[in-house]
């Protein structure tokens, strides 16, 4: 196990786009099918802005900022419409995610998911790949009232998991994910993930640990 990472560790706590699943092309892609019905041309720096924020968070920032007739509700009811079938057809798990679950739950190491999606495209996605059992709890930002970099909804994760924050390990592919387990005073593992591929010297200097992909820590 690379560095003995879950030495002292009772619970692992996933962010799900980029770090559990390889899904963060696809949010750009949504974003520019769902501007352009209103005619609207996607902001070179509207990954960045939005980057970290919860489901909901990200809706207010769309009314906000862009000429949408759409409510809130409408709008998030929209993407999970649009994400829907992506999720559960399209986007794969990172490589090396089943054995290292497996790996956990043989050690007696809980596992819990903290992610800015929306609760019914997290459930989609693990259940389409048959992992949902595996998890004892699901947070999401819409659950805490700070999305991340605020450390609210890894906080919530721990106190779900019965879980002192100091024994749980956090795997991250985005820097206000790390910034948001650091925060809570967790580990963090980094994650390599083309998304944030300009970001990965920050990443590495951040985070506690990095990996490439999860076949790195079973030995």
């Amino acid at each position: 196990m690379k560095h003995e990472m879950l030495r002292d560790i009772d619970a692992v706590i996933f962010d799900l786009d980029g770090s559990l699943v390889d899904s963060m092309w696809l949010w750009r892609a949504i974003d520019i099918e769902y501007l352009g019905r209103f005619g609207i041309t996607l902001p070179e720096d509207l990954q960045f802005k939005i980057e970290g924020m919860s489901f909901s968070e990200t809706a207010v920032y769309f009314k906000e900022n862009f000429p949408i007739t759409d409510s809130l509700d409408k709008i998030k009811e929209t993407w999970n419409r649009m994400a829907w079938d992506k999720y559960a057809n399209e986007v794969p798990l990172k490589p090396g995610i089943p054995d290292f679950l497996a790996h956990c739950q043989s050690n007696g190491i809980l596992l819990g998911i903290a992610t800015s999606n929306s609760r019914e495209l997290v459930t989609n996605v693990v259940s389409a790949h048959g992992l949902l059992n595996h998890f004892s709890c699901i947070m999401t930002g819409c659950d805490v009232p700070k999305g991340k970099p605020a450390p609210d909804i890894y906080l919530a994760a721990a106190a779900a998991l019965k879980t002192e924050p100091s024994r749980c390990l956090v795997f991250e592919d985005i820097v206000p994910g790390i910034l948001a387990g650091k925060a809570a005073g967790m580990r963090v593992c980094a994650v390599e993930d083309a998304y944030s591929a300009h970001d990965r010297d920050r990443k590495n200097k951040l985070a506690d640990y990095y990996i490439r992909d999860y076949h790195e820590l079973i030995s």
